[in-house]
Formats: structure tokens, C-alpha cells, sequence
């Protein structure tokens, strides 16, 4: 069957729009082939504006918001599970005990990519730097002149959609986070090569507390792999998998290190994005390209969005935008990639919403490698307060970043590395990325005293 005849004439439930874009292209996609089309998300009407502005034109879409509704999760044909929609909500339950087909887009996409189009599919997972390592493997193989998709857990990209310009013998480049691979554990499918970079505590509020749970999602990523395909592990994670699934493992696995790639020229810092470029390169090494190739394409790769990107040199002060720091590991991999030896002084904006997360590591770097920690309010940084024996938090990033501002010297480091989740002062942490960036441009222009 192929992807045109699997949607048509069906009544489809689409669960979560979402801000982000990804809904929205697989709603415009669904609807053009779907008989009706249903979306429903617990966001509002109002919170949806954006998103929904974007399907007003297009007929046989129902939207249900603010709420679910449980009778829609059994009169249907198919159900799609947004991402992060807990497994065990009624809902859920409700098209389960109906008999109803639950899948997720990215899962349906790489399946079809595969099937209907003999393309290779490239999936990168991990706590930290998927996001690094998916944009190195997208962007050696294109500068090597492979036909490339770029999709996943990636903003504004709807990678259903990409269905539609897909061509024969292709490649598809994935970003996977532990709720997409949900849904290749539904179809039974893994990547051709599979990357799978650390490990560490994260989304424990959605988890609740299960490392357990959260790496069987993980596992997704390699468990439906054949003996045809290859498994890349990062050094962190390598001796956990290998002890835990390795009779489950039926395809190819090599160990990224990154000490065999320390001759690579590169723009990134730090260490851990040494250990992505040794993922990156021990992935495309598999679809034939070799390490001369791939370091003439890393030289001219810079730093992702909001991942320690260095956003203004102003009067020798380097500002820096690490907004993807949602979790405690991601925060201190840019302390140590920015003050590796501890003598540079760094003036740190934090703080942000809990995910049930141990801080302490987090807590007992930034004490050595900052000069001065401001803090923006939320229930992460009630937790955090005492240990910095700091008791102001700041409302807002305006005036947190402000205060950054006023206290920073020549030769110092603004950083804005959050080690927390954006929920309540921001849509994201996209969203937050970029009024990060709007406030710094606002007071380089307006010469602000120490800036």
C-alpha cells in the first residue's frame, strides 16, 4: 500500500496542533487526502491562534480545543498520537479498547520512506546533542551531494509532509526524541542507521521517575533493526545498552569515540560536541563517505540555534544563547565548554520550570566555573535558590538579562543556559531562544553602558 491509498477516505483524529508548525504541515498533509480530518488539543482556541490561522481555508478539518473529547477516540478510523500525549490518558485507553489504530507521524513517514521508496532513514536519538549530531550528519551528506531530507524533532518541519517530495533511493536525516520513537515501537520499525548519542535523566514528570520506562522508549531507536543495518552508540551509553539489550541487538554496532576523531577541524566547543562529531561521522561513514569528506564539511559548520551559539561580541564581551539547555547535564556541557579551566568569568542566566530533575551536579559546577548567577523565576529555580544563598529571582528575561548586562566587564561571558524547562514565562524553548536574542540586539543598539 502506499501513503496516499493508507489515508484516503478515512476519518482521521489528529491529537495535538501544537505551536511549533510540525501540526500544522501534518494537518494541511492529512486533510488532503483524509475524508474528514478532526484536530484536537487541551491548548485553547486563543493559545492556537497562529497555528490554526494557517488550516482556516481548509474544509473538512473539525478542530476540538481547550479539551479532548473521549467519543471522538472511538468513532474514528485512525488515531494520531501527538508527541508527549501520556500513553495512559483515558483517551488513549478509549481508542485501544475500540480497536482503534493509534500511529504518529514521523513513525508513518519513515515507514512509507522506506517501503514505498527504498530511502534510507538516518534516526538520532539521546538526551543531549541529537539535535547537533542530526544537522552535522544532514549537512556532511549534503555537502557531499547526497539527496537529503532533514526532519524529526526539528522546529517548523513537518515531516509527514515530506512525503510528498520524496524521491527513490533518498536519504532521510531524523531527529528522534523518546516520544516520536513511541511510535516506531507501533510499527515495529527502527532506522537503517541508528544513533543513539548519551543517556541522562530527563522528562521525569512525564516518566514518572522511570529511567526504566523512559529508556524503553529510547530503545525504539535500534530494537527493530535488522542484521542489514548499523547502531551507533556514544561512548556514555555504550556499556548501558550493550548490558541491558544485548541479545536483542541483531544489527551492526560501533562505538563512536571521540578521541579518534580529536584531528577533525571544527568551530564546535567543548567536549561533548566531540563526542557528537565522532556519532556524526561514524554514522555517514555508513552511507560512504569517508573521514577526508566529512572534515572538508565540518569546517564550515557552525554552531545550531540556541545551542551555546554565540549570539554578539560587543567591547570584547562574548554573549552566548544556549536556550536548548532544558536539563542539568546540557547546562554544565556549556560551563565546561566556555571555562574549561575554571578562569574565565561567566555571568550565568538560569532557572526555569521542574522536571523532577537531581540538580546537584548542576549546582556544584556553576559555583566553580561562574562569576555571577542570575536567576529567572519558576518552580526549577524555587528548588535551586538557597544553594546560591540567592533569594531574588527575576519575573522576567528582560530584566534578568539586564541585570547580566549591568554587571558584565570586558573579557566576560554572558551565558544563557537555563538547565531548566521554559513552561509558564514562555511558549518553549524556542520561544524563549529568541526573546533572548530580540533583548540582546535591543540593548546592543541602544549602546547600553557596559554593552
Amino acid at each position: 500500500m502506499n501513503y496516499q491509498d493508507f489515508f484516503r477516505d478515512k476519518k482521521i483524529l489528529l491529537m495535538g496542533l501544537g505551536l511549533l508548525g510540525r501540526g500544522t504541515g501534518d494537518a494541511k498533509f492529512l486533510a488532503k487526502y483524509c475524508k474528514e480530518l478532526i484536530v484536537t488539543d487541551l491548548k485553547t482556541k486563543e493559545q492556537l491562534a497562529g497555528s490554526i490561522k494557517k488550516l482556516r481555508k481548509i474544509k473538512n478539518i473539525k478542530f476540538v480545543l481547550g479539551h479532548h473529547n473521549l467519543t471522538n477516540f472511538k468513532n474514528t478510523d485512525m488515531v494520531i498520537k501527538g508527541a508527549g500525549a501520556p500513553l495512559d490518558s483515558p483517551f488513549m485507553k478509549e481508542a485501544v479498547k475500540n480497536k482503534i489504530p493509534v500511529h504518529m507521524s514521523t513513525a508513518i513517514f519513515a515507514k512509507f520512506f522506506m517501503d514505498q521508496f527504498n530511502g534510507k532513514v538516518v534516526g538520532i536519538t539521546g538526551t543531549r546533542g541529537k539535535t547537533t549530531t542530526t544537522s552535522l550528519i544532514y549537512h556532511i551528506l549534503k555537502e557531499c551531494g547526497k539527496n537529503v531530507f532533514l526532519g524529526g524533532n526539528i522546529q517548523g518541519i513537518s515531516t509527514l509532509s515530506m512525503l510528498e517530495k520524496s524521491k527513490p533511493n533518498s536519504i532521510a536525516i531524523l531527529e528522534l526524541d523518546s516520544w516520536q520513537l513511541q511510535g516506531f515501537g507501533y510499527e515495529k520499525i527502527s532506522p537503517n542507521v541508528s544513533v543513539f548519542t548519551n543517556f541522562f535523566p530527563d522528562h521525569m514528570n512525564y516518566y514518572k521517575n522511570s529511567m526504566k520506562k523512559y529508556l524503553h522508549d529510547k530503545a525504539n531507536i535500534f530494537l527493530w533493526q535488522t542484521n542489514n543495518d548499523h547502531f551507533i552508540l556514544g561512548e556514555q551509553i555504550a556499556p548501558k545498552i550493550k548490558k541491558i539489550f544485548d541479545k536483542k541487538i541483531k544489527s551492526k554496532i560501533t562505538v563512536a569515540k571521540a578521541k579518534d576523531f580529536d584531528l577533525l577541524e571544527t568551530n564546535l566547543l567543548g567536549e561533548h560536541n566531540k563526542a557528537n562529531i565522532a556519532c556524526a561521522v561514524s554514522a555517514v561513514s555508513k552511507l560512504g563517505i569517508s573521514i577526508k569528506e566529512a572534515e572538508k564539511a565540518l569546517k564550515n559548520f557552525h554552531s545550531v540555534e540556541g545551542r551555546l551559539e554565540l549570539i554578539k561580541t560587543k567591547n570584547a564581551i562574548k554573549i552566548y544563547n544556549d536556550t536548548t539547555s532544558t536539563t542539568p547535564e546540557a547546562a554544565i556541557a556549556g560551563l565546561k565548554a566556555l571555562n574549561p579551566n575554571k578562569n574565565k568569568k561567566i555571568i550565568l542566566i538560569c532557572g526555569g520550570a521542574d522536571k523532577n530533575l537531581d540538580m546537584s551536579e548542576f549546582i556544584k559546577e556553576s559555583k566553580l566555573r561562574t562569576e555571577k548567577i542570575i536567576l529567572l523565576s519558576g518552580s526549577g529555580t524555587d528548588k535551586i535558590k538557597k544553594y546560591f544563598g540567592i533569594k531574588k529571582s527575576f519575573d522576567s528575561l528582560k530584566s534578568a538579562t539586564k541585570e547580566a548586562f549591568d554587571s558584565a566587564k570586558k573579557e566576560d561571558i554572558i551565558l544563557f543556559s537555563p538547565a531548566f524547562a521554559s513552561f509558564g514565562m514562555f511558549k518553549n524553548e524556542y520561544d524563549r531562544g529568541d526573546k533572548f536574542n530580540k533583548i540582546v540586539k535591543k540593548y546592543i543598539n541602544k549602546k547600553h553602558a557596559n554593552i
